[in-house]
């Protein structure tokens, strides 16, 4: 692929030679002899990087970067001087230039610092493309719903994120998002980013639950090399990696309580010390944190630092539960249907009346995250364009078709009963799960795997239904 340098330089015979020298090189080449040549020029063309002499007759190279820099801050420019001071090499660095070079350039030289300079234009681009495709995704857009619970929580970060665009000194304060495991408390961390005013910025999303204890600290902090045994090389923590953005630190309760000191620190002085370093390093970011915790509750019980829990919830966001969301279950449904038929190439798909009433009876202990992984596995093997409610794989005792149940054992052996001779559906669900249970000596795991339950689910019908074994033992 050819790549296009505008080239600004005086003097037309060191202009002919870069130009030919950068053509048989594949470049494609446009010469102009002054910065006011090169501005009408950049009317019409966009190059990919521009190579600039400093002494120009008219506008200097200098204040040719200046104008660049103001007009398109992602083009690369690469200064050019016969004189080779210090002083105009940092002033260049300073404007913005990418690299500044000292005549009499070495053609080779000048190749490879234009190579490094569209290598990094394309990676700039390459990381920009991702950033705004995931802001796109992010935003208050992203939480669907329109049931009382879930405008009052997209009003709540509305008026969060107007008050912090009214902000002096870009020091926003922490915030704690609240909910059960699968609400979406992530969806609401990239809202308070993506439309708030460190949305140029990263997000660093980091769960304290996913590594040891032991080396979580590494993984915020970062370490210096030869800081313990593994520590080869210096490395960079997600702190310092979230400078400029933001840091949304999930599942915040697990974090131990002497790593819980460190992170009150650096809420109160924005400073960090990597592991086995001597100096302390200033950081400007925001924290948002996230639990399916009751953070007051492990502060009363001594696993939670009052201090940090305070300071934390400066701002604290409740997300609804899936169950407690009415009509919303049905809004979600219907979007992961359509979201996952296009990935999985499938046509356009719809919910039986039988199928949509199952899922508004149906509790979903596992929010809106069980929501969206069960509705992939029925897209994944929908048969026909109708989804009914046997192909929701939820608890099976609300299908219209209940499971085939296995022999019995003999001593346990009881007739099996008609679910239309029940008063009502919870009886039906009721009996189901205890004929189920007395089946296998009330073993949870073996009833739940018969049943096409997680164990979980089961755990959660039986308390639901207010299920005690006989003999009082622990199931």
């Amino acid at each position: 692929m050819e790549h296009s340098i505008l080239l600004v330089e005086d003097d037309e015979l060191l202009a002919q030679n870069i130009q030919t020298y950068l053509e048989r090189k594949q470049f494609e080449v446009t010469v102009c002899h002054s910065a006011e040549d090169a501005l009408e020029r950049l009317q019409h063309i966009q190059p990919d990087a521009v190579l600039t002499d400093n002494s120009l007759p008219g506008m200097n190279g200098h204040e040719l970067l200046r104008t660049l820099v103001a007009q398109a801050p992602e083009l690369k420019v690469i200064m050019m001087t016969g004189y080779g001071n210090v002083e105009d090499a940092v002033a260049a660095m300073k404007e913005g230039a990418f690299h500044y070079l000292t005549k009499p350039v070495a053609l080779a030289e000048l190749k490879l610092m234009l190579d490094k300079a569209l290598a990094t234009e394309r990676m700039e681009r390459t990381l920009s493309f991702y950033q705004e495709r995931e802001a796109s995704k992010s935003g208050i857009q992203a939480l669907i719903g329109e049931s009382p619970a879930m405008l009052g929580l997209k009003h709540t970060v509305r008026q969060l994120l107007d008050a912090e665009q009214r902000m002096t000194g870009g020091d926003l304060p922490p915030v704690l998002v609240e909910g059960e495991t699968g609400t979406g408390k992530e969806l609401v961390a990239r809202a308070l980013h993506f439309d708030g005013p460190r949305s140029k910025g990263p997000f660093i999303e980091f769960n304290c639950a996913s590594i040891p204890a032991n080396l979580l600290e590494a993984e915020l902090f970062g370490h210096e090399k030869g800081a313990f045994t593994d520590a080869r090389e210096r490395r960079v923590g997600l702190v310092e990696a979230a400078d400029g953005g933001t840091l949304f630190l999930d599942e915040i309760g697990e974090m131990d309580l002497l790593l819980q000191a460190k992170l009150l620190k650096l809420l109160e002085d924005r400073t960090i010390r990597r592991i086995g370093a001597v100096k302390e390093r200033k950081v400007n970011l925001r924290i948002i944190s996230a639990t399916n915790c009751n953070l007051e509750q492990m502060v009363q019980q001594g696993k939670f630092r009052r201090d940090l829990f305070f300071r934390l919830r400066i701002i604290s966001i409740k997300v609804p539960r899936l169950y407690d969301r009415g009509e919303d279950i049905l809004i979600l449904a219907r979007h992961f249907l359509a979201q996952h038929a296009k990935r999985y190439g499938k046509g356009p798909l719809r919910f039986s009346g039988e199928a949509e009433d199952l899922m508004l009876s149906y509790g979903w202990p596992g929010n809106v995250r069980e929501l969206r992984n069960m509705l992939e596995q029925t897209v994944l093997l929908a048969g026909s364009d109708v989804i009914g409610p046997q192909q929701l794989n939820v608890c099976p005792s609300l299908v219209e078709e209940p499971l085939a149940m296995p022999a019995a054992p003999t001593f346990n052996a009881r007739p099996p009963a008609d679910p239309m001779e029940s008063m009502n559906l919870p009886e039906v669900e009721r009996d189901m799960v205890r004929k189920m249970l007395d089946r296998t000596d009330w073993n949870v795991t073996k009833s739940a795997r018969l049943l096409g339950l997680s164990r979980d689910m089961l755990r959660y019908r039986i308390e639901k239904l207010g299920l005690t074994r006989p003999d009082k033992r622990q199931w």
